[in-house]
């Protein structure tokens, strides 16, 4: 018997008035008589990389980060423990080199993804080197809707004179370089990014007859959705739910931050203000934005600063009511020392919760975690001395081997070294990149 139904589009979009909301990967989206076993390998390939300023505890007489076995098998030191769900899928590269002479702070986020030293300067006459999330986004983000995103968390408006002597503050706001002279914004905004992520920012008159009727943008799409699922089986109905019930808790969570809606719905600026005043609630839309921008493929690639260097966020919430930049000077005092720990677990404890979210999430017949690579770590080891060598770097990924812990043979390999590895294991064929002279850290 020949089967003649037809595979629904991979780039299927429901449309409304003014948004256009992409589906994640369906069953229905494979041709009749492929094996849905077979699918797996046609998934794309996604690369995170998420940025934590300040360094970690990780001195000479007091190290919570480096794990002390080298090779295969490690245990988890206490600022990796909230990993412990992924240790099979961790490695630990211990013993790179960042930007170590380059101002106090400007070299910590800019070499972090270029590895490259970034030129003194005030002006506009920055350099520095594109960053590897730019080169794989070339190669591997070309069939998404956004080869990649960019997101912070610190309104750099706010922190006037909050930069590097010397340096300009371009360098500690970006992580991503199109190029050697031109940074990459930040996106701050969970509002701004969620509306470009759907086509919902619409005009002004669209935006306030939304709000006065208080409709989703997924409200704009009801009529589309049932007659696309109606075309689907069980198991794809259950998963087109699963994500738009994903999209709009996200779209609710944003709206319920916006404080002047009334007054920006009938404004001419693009986007309402929607930034949470919570951090943890603001770093948390933020990932979730991520995991459904993975999950309906609208980016492959984003880089995530959590905070800035020199950032002046404080963590009530966990008992941490001092700026973290401030307690990063610990001057060795025990009490310090233990504020700063609390915070570097913290940040681990919101990037474990984001991979969870990953490895939740079906993709082929797996999970995206099991197609994804993620860099996390800080541009600096010790903060206190703004030391950038032995730098804090973990790679958690489905696809590579993990509960490994690779040092590299001596303090002067450049980083560079692990950003030519990643992008190798994402498909680039990369012959060197920033400092690297060719030599890969082993993660493949």
């Amino acid at each position: 018997m020949i089967n003649f139904k037809k595979a629904l589009g991979r780039r299927t979009f429901l449309r409304g008035s003014g948004v256009a909301v992409a589906l994640p990967f369906l069953g229905a989206m494979v041709p009749s008589l492929t094996a849905y076993a077979q699918t797996a390998a046609l998934r794309p390939l996604r690369a995170g990389f998420v940025y934590v300023p300040h360094g970690m505890i990780m001195t000479e007489t007091d190290n919570r980060w480096t794990p002390t076995t080298v090779g295969n098998g490690f245990e988890l030191t206490p600022t990796l423990a909230p990993l412990h769900n992924y240790h099979d899928k961790l490695t630990i590269v211990s013993n790179l080199m960042g930007a170590e002479m380059a101002g106090q702070h400007a070299g910590a986020p800019t070499a972090f993804l270029t590895d490259s030293i970034p030129k003194k300067t005030q002006g506009v006459d920055m350099e520095a080197g594109i960053s590897v999330d730019q080169v794989i986004a070339k190669h591997i983000g070309k069939d998404s809707i956004f080869p990649s995103l960019q997101l912070g968390i610190e309104d750099i408006s706010s922190l006037v004179g909050a930069c590097d002597f010397g340096y300009s503050c371009a360098y500690l706001d970006t992580l991503s370089w199109a190029s050697a002279s031109s940074p990459m914004p930040m996106q701050i905004n969970p509002r701004i990014v969620f509306e470009q992520m759907f086509g919902g920012t619409g005009t002004a008159a669209q935006r306030k007859a939304r709000m006065e009727e208080n409709r989703s943008i997924l409200d704009s799409i009801l009529s589309e959705t049932a007659s696309t699922k109606a075309k689907l089986g069980a198991e794809d109905k259950t998963r087109v739910d699963d994500f738009l019930t994903n999209v709009r808790e996200v779209e609710r969570r944003i709206q319920n931050a916006t404080s002047r809606t009334d007054e920006l719905a009938t404004s001419t600026i693009n986007s309402p203000v929607g930034i949470p005043a919570s951090y943890e609630e603001h770093v948390s839309v933020m990932f979730d934005l991520m995991h459904i921008a993975y999950q309906a493929d609208i980016t492959r690639v984003f880089s995530f600063m959590m905070a800035r260097d020199l950032s002046p966020i404080s963590y009530p919430q966990i008992g941490v009511p001092d700026p973290h930049h401030a307690i990063s000077h610990h001057a060795n005092a025990p009490a310090t020392i233990e504020k700063h720990f609390k915070v570097n677990v913290y940040h681990m404890q919101q990037f474990a919760k984001f991979i969870d979210k990953l490895a939740a999430t079906p993709d082929g017949n797996g999970s995206i975690l099991d197609n994804t690579l993620l860099m996390y770590g800080s541009g600096m080891s010790n903060g206190n001395d703004h030391v950038k060598m032995r730098l804090p770097t973990a790679i958690v990924s489905g696809f590579l081997a993990g509960n490994r812990h690779i040092q590299v043979p001596d303090k002067t390999r450049p980083i560079g070294d692990l950003h030519l590895d990643i992008a190798r294991q994402m498909g680039v064929p990369l012959e060197s990149f920033g400092r690297s002279e060719g030599v890969t850290v082993g993660l493949g």
